[in-house]
């Protein structure tokens, strides 16, 4: 993958400030470091794109902080080719985190003009990420058992045809696992939720996050 040389000192500026704010994943961080996040963006934020904050990306959408990225990807924790589905692809700066830690990445974006504009992006920087155009709130179950299924946007509560479509327990090795944030439209707790047993799940709360809501249906 061909990289702007002018930005990587911003990249190296924006891990140390990713590790001084409590990342400790060193695969987040060197996944944060590889990522061109500049390429998410439109130009006119090219000299903001390593900040850590959300900036616009249209359609009154954004690409989220790299904090908030970093937080997910290290409570997820995807392991090496695991299978890994992302609802709402949004930018496409999520999964390419995932696919530079390694992770099967498929993802699906529910805004069609997003979806047309993100796709191409991520195949032009060399990402192998399987993506879709759907409702993620039904998940993709012609893909599915997951390893990991990571949720970008908030939700009243955990969808249970997710939840079913994370990988079962086997033997010594846990189940599938899910990060998502919950709760109310003005704050969420981000959760972590791991699957136990065929009807069984437990989720640990993790950290206040603020996120656009989960929405079903597609748009476009």
């Amino acid at each position: 993958m061909n990289e702007d040389w002018k930005f990587e000192r911003r990249r190296n500026r924006l891990v140390i400030e990713l590790r001084e704010k409590g990342i400790v994943d060193e695969r987040v961080l060197a996944a944060i470091n590889r990522v061109p996040r500049h390429m998410f963006v439109d130009q006119a934020f090219h000299a903001r794109s390593y900040n850590d904050e959300a900036l616009p990306i249209g359609l009154k959408q954004t690409i989220s902080q790299p904090f908030t990225v970093a937080t997910q990807s290290q409570a997820l924790a995807p392991k090496r080719d695991e299978r890994i589905l992302e609802i709402g692809t949004g930018s496409g700066y999520q999964a390419a985190v995932l696919y530079e830690m390694g992770a099967k990445v498929f993802s699906i974006e529910r805004m069609r003009a997003l979806y047309e504009r993100t796709n191409p992006l991520l195949k032009s920087l060399g990402y192998r990420i399987v993506t879709m155009f759907g409702d993620g709130m039904q998940g993709w179950s012609s893909m599915a058992p997951f390893d990991g299924i990571i949720v970008t946007a908030g939700a009243q509560e955990v969808p249970e045809v997710l939840l079913q479509q994370l990988k079962l327990p086997e033997g010594m090795k846990s189940g599938g696992r899910m990060i998502i944030p919950v709760g109310p439209r003005e704050e969420q707790i981000m959760t972590h939720v791991v699957r136990t047993g065929e009807s069984t799940f437990e989720s640990v709360e993790l950290d206040s996050f603020r996120f656009v809501p989960l929405l079903g249906s597609t748009v476009g």
